[in-house]
């Protein structure tokens, strides 16, 4: 890559001097050298000092009978400084009990992972390419704080 076309503030952004590019993604390299990518870092959830990451809380809910699709989120806590969120739509013809929806995450993850709250909606809102648009379920509960971090 050698830039974004007519965008040299978002290049700025995303290539450091040498013309390595940010990609965003949070990852581990494990011993044999594999990497293995665990999400984005924009979405990370940091709450009470501890980082979660969306795509693992989510893998966690998938399977719930229940659920068709789940979006995890943080926001604000007075305590924790974010909360673990799902936002989750329901399979056809069932309907979601949110308190199934953290036992079953309680049994798959550790407790500071378990969605501390579960909202139930009708469709997740994506963008033209079906990407999740996170921002959008965020923004409600975000707009009276002056930084997007508590």
């Amino acid at each position: 890559m050698l830039h974004y076309w007519n965008l040299p503030a978002a290049t700025a952004k995303t290539m450091n001097a040498e013309g390595w590019v940010r990609t965003g993604d949070a990852a581990y390299m494990d011993e044999d050298g594999y990497v293995f990518i665990q999400d984005r870092i924009k979405d990370m959830i940091i709450t009470g000092g501890e980082n979660v990451y969306p795509a693992e809380v989510e893998s966690a809910i998938y399977g719930h009978p229940d659920v068709a699709e789940v979006a995890v989120i943080g926001v604000p806590d007075a305590r924790w400084g974010e909360a673990v969120k799902a936002c989750v739509v329901p399979r056809t013809g069932h309907t979601i009990d949110t308190d199934s929806v953290i036992a079953w995450a309680r049994t798959r993850i550790a407790g500071f992972k378990v969605p501390k709250s579960v909202d139930v909606i009708d469709a997740l809102p994506r963008n033209p390419t079906g990407k999740i648009m996170r921002r959008t379920l965020r923004e409600p509960y975000w707009v009276e704080m002056e930084r997007r971090v508590n």
